[in-house]
């Protein structure tokens, strides 16, 4: 079995005084939040939900009005957030050339940070029952405040098949933005795991900005997901942060500020929407076989410029993260190759030749056997290549290059 995380974002309505009361509750989580982020940086990162408890426990029940399990949930949220970014940064090591020219990698830590980690906005973490839970026949939401609880109405359009079907409620979040008022409720849910003795069948696929995916199954069909329209979109997000940068002033700087936002929240959805489609397309059963990209650097000389800073910044990472959570619902599987080759090697006789791929035209011709092809469909048939390998006990199956085949 495994287990299915998702989060279920709920509108609440408060009057004025209900929203003044989860105003201040957010802000004094907020203030002991980064008393506790400040301790932890000046000890050593000790993340130990109970070495912090049994310093800072004490002290915060006889100066703040949160209720215990509140203050415990502080403790949580602020290691929990300390350790997300302890394993971003294990992802990304320091990488500098040494004197002799060589790429060096150094893992790093928490001891890279400079200052603590700062809670900026208001917040608040609800344990179920303890600090919110559904009454009058799941009709409103009865949440605590700094004072007495206080009963409200919301709404889940959405969201409502997640009330009905086998999902377990967890910790809320109560969020505010941009004068509304949200419950965010993470739910988890069992379901069957992936099992590969299933007979899967093998989709390889291969991330790209001509081409956001190109997908290759088992039975010799290619999917393309054309990137033309995003491009362009990207390519309009530019010239527009480039214009506010120009101008360097406090309007423009806040204008900067919103257009990432936006342009954060519309890649996001393109993602999003492309994970969902490549999930209905292949349906159950099915071994989603994608790149290893962690720590790869994207080689864009023979991009024109106006591309090259889309294909440096654009969320590969987050697709692979949505395709994997989606895929676990319906019992598929995410597996990761390493990339090395898989855009120069031939399908039909194995050579691996850099020079055979012209990027000006988007085709591989092999200069052994002339097989051609579309150069993005042959990376996505490599890569289900590499994901039946993975099937058949290759822990890390990997493309040798052969540079002449006899």
């Amino acid at each position: 079995m495994v287990k299915l995380g998702r989060t279920i974002k709920l509108r609440l309505y408060p009057d004025t005084d209900q929203a003044a009361a989860f105003l201040a509750m957010s802000q004094e989580y907020q203030r002991l939040a980064n008393i506790v982020s400040q301790w932890i940086f000046d000890h050593e990162f000790q993340l130990s939900w109970l070495k912090i408890n049994h310093q800072l426990y004490k002290r915060f029940r006889q100066e703040s009005s949160l209720n215990s399990q509140m203050v415990q949930s502080v403790f949580r949220t602020v290691s929990a957030h300390y350790k997300t970014v302890q394993d971003q940064m294990r992802q990304h090591p320091y990488r500098y050339k040494n004197e002799e020219n060589k790429w060096i990698q150094i893992p790093k830590d928490l001891t890279w940070l400079v200052k603590p980690i700062h809670f900026r906005q208001p917040q608040a973490d609800l344990v179920r029952q303890s600090n919110y839970s559904f009454v009058d026949k799941m009709q409103q939401l009865s949440i605590t405040t700094l004072g007495k609880r206080t009963k409200l109405s919301f709404t889940d359009k959405g969201f409502e098949k997640y009330f009905t079907e086998d999902w377990k409620l967890g910790t809320a979040k109560l969020v505010h933005n941009r004068g509304k008022w949200f419950l965010h409720i993470g739910i988890t849910k069992e379901t069957s795991d992936f099992n590969p003795k299933d007979n899967p069948q093998i989709v390889g696929v291969d991330r790209g900005l001509r081409f956001l995916a190109t997908a290759f199954d088992s039975e010799g069909k290619t999917l393309f997901f054309d990137g033309k329209k995003i491009l362009r979109k990207r390519k309009k997000f530019l010239e527009t942060r480039r214009q506010l940068q120009r101008k360097g002033t406090k309007s423009s700087k806040k204008k900067l500020k919103r257009l990432a936002q936006r342009e954060n929240r519309w890649m996001t959805d393109v993602n999003h929407r492309l994970a969902k489609t490549l999930v209905a397309a292949y349906g159950s059963h099915t071994l989603f076989v994608l790149e290893d990209l962690t720590n790869v650097t994207f080689n864009t000389d023979d991009l024109p410029k106006s591309l090259r800073s889309s294909h440096r910044s654009w969320s590969f990472f987050q697709l692979e993260t949505f395709l994997t959570y989606k895929a676990l619902s319906i019992q598929s599987t995410v597996v990761k190759v390493n990339p090395a080759f898989t855009s120069q090697r031939c399908p039909r006789c194995g050579l691996v030749e850099k020079t055979n791929r012209h990027h000006e035209t988007h085709e591989y011709w092999c200069k052994q056997c002339q097989y051609r092809c579309n150069d993005d469909r042959l990376g996505a048939m490599n890569i289900a290549m590499l994901g039946q390998e993975w099937l058949n006990g290759v822990k890390r199956p990997k493309i040798k290059k052969l540079t002449t085949i006899g």
